[in-house]
C-alpha cells in the first residue's frame, strides 16, 4: 500500500491537481454553484405540482376550483430552469473574466448577447441550450477579454467624462466584434438550412452525451473517482462537479417533462441520484462509517473523539471532520471500504431504478438533506426512502470489519506502549 501511495503522490496527484485547478472547469463549477438555489427551487416547484398524493391534489383542486394552482409551479419553473442557460452563459464568462482580471460584468453581458445572437430567443434558454451556453461563455471570455486589452480598439474619451462612460466606450469595439462573430456563425449555420441550432445541437451532441453519462458504467465511474481523489486529499466532488452539473439540469428537466406527460423518466443518473443514494453522509457513504464506529469502534478512543465531532455534520452530508480528523485521507485500512462502498451503493440504486422498483430522481433536494429523507424527496416516493435505507445498511455492513480491524490495531498499540 505504501508503494502504491508513493507512486500516486508522485505521478498522479500533480496532474489531478492541475485538472482540478483548471480555470475553465472552475468557472463552470462556480457558475452552477450560483444557480444551485434556483435549480432546487425549480425542482421543488415541479414536485409540488406533481406530488403523487391524490388527497393533496384533490384538496388543492377543491380550494382553487380546478388546477389553476399548478400555475405557481409552472411560473417558478419558467423563472429558474426555463432560463437556466442564460444564467450559465453570463456566469461562465463572468467567472473567466474575473480570473483574467478583466471586466467581468461587461464580459457576462456580451456573452448573453452572443448567446441570443445564435437564436436563444426562440429556443435554448432552458436546459436544452446548456451545452451551447457553456461553449459561448468560454469563447466570449477568451475573445472579449483579449480584445479589451488592445489599445487600437479603445475609443478615447475627453477628460471630464465619467469613468463608467469611459469604460463602456473602451469596450465598444471589442463587444461589437465579439457579438458579430457569433452573428456570422448564426448566418453560416442558417445557410446550411438549420432552422433551430439549439434543437439540432441538443439532438446531435447533448442528448447522446447525456445518454452515455446515464449508463451503469458512468455511474460506477462517478462513484469510484470521487472517493479515490479524496483519498489523496483532493476534493473529488469539486473536481467532477462541472461534469455532473452539465448532465444534471437537462436530465432533471427531461425526467420532469416525461413524468408530467405520463411517460417513464429517461435518465437515472443525475446529481440527486448520487446525493440521495450514494453520498449519504458525504463522499464514501460515510454515514455508514459513523454508525459502524459507534457499533464496534467504541474502544478506539481516537476514532470516538473524531466520531463524536463528525456525527452531527455527517447527518447533513458534511464529512470533512472524518476526512482529515480520523483521517480517511491516506488511511490504508479505510481505503477499501471508502472506495468500494459507494460503488456497491450506486449499483443497488441504479438497478433498483432501472428495474422500476424505485422512480427516477426528478427533484433536487438541497445536498445537506439528511439520508433517507433525501431519497424520498428526490423520487417523490417512499420506495426512494427505502432504497436509501437499504444502502445505509449496506454501508454499515461494509465499514464494520475495517473499523473492527482498526480498533484491534489501536488497542494493540496502546497495550504495547
Amino acid at each position: 500500500m505504501d508503494k502504491f501511495i508513493n507512486f500516486m503522490e508522485k505521478h498522479f496527484i500533480p496532474h489531478a491537481s492541475k485538472i482540478g485547478n483548471q480555470r475553465h472547469l472552475i468557472a463552470i463549477r462556480d457558475a452552477f454553484t450560483v444557480t444551485m438555489p434556483l435549480m432546487i427551487l425549480g425542482a421543488l416547484a415541479v414536485m409540488i405540482n406533481n406530488l403523487p398524493i391524490p388527497a393533496f391534489q384533490n384538496f388543492m383542486n377543491g380550494i382553487f376550483g380546478g388546477d389553476a394552482w399548478t400555475g405557481f409551479g409552472g411560473a417558478v419553473w419558467n423563472g429558474t430552469f426555463g432560463v437556466l442557460s442564460v444564467f450559465i452563459a453570463f456566469l461562465v464568462a463572468y467567472n473567466l473574466a474575473h480570473h483574467y482580471g478583466k471586466d467581468p460584468v461587461g464580459t457576462g453581458v456580451v456573452s448573453v448577447a452572443s448567446f441570443f445572437t445564435l437564436g436563444a430567443a426562440t429556443s435554448g434558454m432552458n436546459s436544452s441550450g446548456l451545452f451551447v451556453a457553456l461553449i459561448v461563455g468560454i469563447i466570449v471570455a477568451e475573445v472579449f477579454t483579449r480584445l479589451v486589452g488592445n489599445e487600437k480598439l479603445i475609443v478615447k474619451m475627453p477628460d471630464g467624462v465619467p469613468p463608467a462612460v469611459a469604460r463602456s466606450f473602451a469596450s465598444l469595439f471589442p463587444a461589437m466584434i465579439t457579438v458579430s462573430i457569433f452573428g456570422l456563425i448564426a448566418a453560416i449555420i442558417a445557410g446550411f438550412g438549420v432552422k433551430d441550432m439549439f434543437a439540432e445541437f441538443y439532438a446531435l451532441v447533448q442528448e447522446p452525451f447525456m445518454g452515455l453519462a446515464n449508463s451503469y458504467g458512468s455511474a460506477l465511474l462517478i462513484a469510484f473517482i470521487t472517493p479515490f481523489l479524496w483519498f489523496f486529499g483532493l476534493h473529488g466532488a469539486n473536481m467532477i462537479d462541472p461534469f455532473m452539473q452539465a448532465i444534471n439540469a437537462p436530465a432533471i428537466a427531461a425526467n420532469a417533462e416525461a413524468l408530467a406527460a405520463g411517460k417513464t423518466a429517461p435518465y437515472i443518473v443525475n446529481k440527486p441520484f448520487i446525493d440521495s443514494f450514494v453520498n449519504m453522509g458525504g463522499t464514501g457513504v460515510t454515514i455508514g462509517l459513523i454508525i459502524a464506529i459507534y457499533l464496534v469502534g467504541r474502544k478506539n478512543k481516537p476514532f470516538m473523539v473524531v466520531n463524536n465531532l463528525a456525527a452531527a455534520p455527517g447527518i447533513f452530508n458534511i464529512n470533512e471532520p472524518l476526512m482529515f480528523g480520523l483521517p480517511l485521507v491516506l488511511n490504508p485500512i479505510m481505503f477499501i471500504p471508502f472506495i468500494l462502498t459507494p460503488m456497491v451503493c450506486v449499483s443497488t440504486a441504479y438497478f433498483a431504478t432501472s428495474f422500476g422498483w424505485v422512480p427516477a430522481a426528478t427533484v433536487m433536494p438541497p445536498w445537506v438533506t439528511p439520508p433517507i429523507i433525501g431519497g424520498f424527496l428526490a423520487t417523490q416516493s417512499f420506495s426512494g426512502a427505502i432504497l436509501a435505507a437499504v444502502n445505509l445498511v449496506i454501508s454499515i455492513v461494509m465499514y464494520v470489519p475495517f473499523v473492527s480491524l482498526a480498533t484491534r490495531q489501536e488497542l494493540k498499540k496502546v497495550s504495547e506502549a
